[in-house]
Formats: C-alpha cells, sequence, structure tokens
C-alpha cells in the first residue's frame, strides 16, 4: 500500500490519495521491454506500486501494477515515458517526445461493455476528452476471459486516458470469474507483438 510520503503530492488532497481504492493494472508488454533496464523493470521501485513481470520464453510479458490510483498512475507515467525516450532514440528520424507511443492494457471483458458504453458513447467521449485513440480488441485473448484495450498518443494524453478508463472500470467491477491471460507462443501474440514493435494499429 502508499505510504503518506509516497503519495503526497500529486494533485489530490492526502485524504482523498490514502482512501482511494486499491488497482490493478495489467499490460501486455513486448519481452525486450520489460527485460530493458528502463521501463517496467526500472519502475518496481515506484513508492507504494507493487509491480510484477510475468516469466517465460514468449514474445509477450503481462506486468501487473498493484496500489493506490495514486501510485499505479505514477508507475503507468514512468512506464508511457520511458516508451516515448526509447521510441524517439529509434534512429527513425522521428524526434524524441514526438513518437507515439502505443500502450495495450489488459481488461476483464465483463468491464468493456461499461468501457465501449451504449452505441460507443463511453469510449467516444474518452477520446474525444484525451485526444488518445482507444481500441478495445473484439475477441478474448487466447484461453482467458479477458480482452486487450489498446491506447495511443502522446505521453499526457495516454496517461489522461489511463485515468478515465481505470475510472469506468472501478465503477463496473467484473462480473463472474475472470480466467487471466498467460502470453504463449500463438499465432496472435506473435501479431501482437509485431504490431507494437511497429507502433501500428492492433490487429483486430
Amino acid at each position: 500500500m502508499a505510504s503518506p510520503d509516497g503519495a503526497s503530492g500529486v494533485g489530490s488532497s492526502p485524504e482523498e490519495t490514502e482512501l482511494s481504492i486499491t488497482l490493478t493494472l495489467r499490460m501486455l508488454m513486448h519481452g525486450k521491454v520489460t527485460a530493458g533496464p528502463g521501463t517496467a523493470h526500472g519502475v518496481q521501485h515506484c513508492p507504494g506500486a507493487r509491480i510484477t513481470i510475468s516469466e517465460g520464453s514468449c514474445p509477450e510479458r503481462i506486468t501487473t501494477i498493484t496500489g493506490s490510483t495514486d501510485a499505479v498512475f505514477r508507475a503507468v507515467s514512468m512506464i508511457v515515458f520511458k516508451l516515448e525516450e526509447d521510441l524517439g532514440s529509434g534512429g527513425d528520424g522521428t524526434a524524441a517526445g514526438r513518437a507515439p507511443v502505443t500502450l495495450r492494457l489488459v481488461i476483464p471483458a465483463s468491464q468493456c461493455g461499461s468501457l465501449i458504453g451504449k452505441a460507443g458513447t463511453k469510449i467516444r467521449e474518452i477520446r474525444e476528452s484525451t485526444g488518445a485513440q482507444v481500441q478495445v480488441a473484439g475477441d478474448l485473448l487466447p484461453n482467458s476471459t479477458e480482452r486487450a484495450v489498446t491506447v495511443s498518443g502522446v505521453p499526457d494524453t495516454i496517461i489522461q486516458c489511463v485515468r478515465q478508463i481505470c475510472a469506468v472500470i472501478l465503477e463496473s467491477p467484473p462480473k463472474g470469474a475472470t480466467i487471466p491471460y498467460h502470453p504463449g507462443l500463438s499465432l496472435g501474440t506473435i501479431l501482437l507483438s509485431a504490431n507494437q514493435v511497429r507502433g501500428s494499429s492492433p490487429p483486430l
């Protein structure tokens, strides 16, 4: 849990921060990203956030962040800015700070309806208010009851978008049992991996 020192001074009152619901956020990231000296491994010391990275030799890893909402958002911010830094130095001629970043969240399918909203109203509202691109995969991730939610944009828009997504899923708890996604060497995983490396849209 976040300590008073670790959670203070980030925009909300100390009482609001300390009383916030514990949040668990799962992200699907490329193995090379999570294994590097920065990004997810570097954020494992973020105050108030407990971060774990799934093991295995498959192209994708699940990064799980648990803590107060404030601590989780701080960890996400650090990861997003590190991803942008890595993209900016990728040698493709794009100036650092301008390369769009893609983050892939893993969310129980039973919560995706609330995130999309009736006739897509909620997801459209999130796109318009944050400026980020948000896409909810139509199919479940293999052998699970979870879906990938892809968020793309510059770091500030992604962070605001993740905040709004988390607000929705906190208000709409998952229904029934959730079978978590565990990455494996399936064709779908390899395609997701290739798309994330290129920064292109998800296949679905």
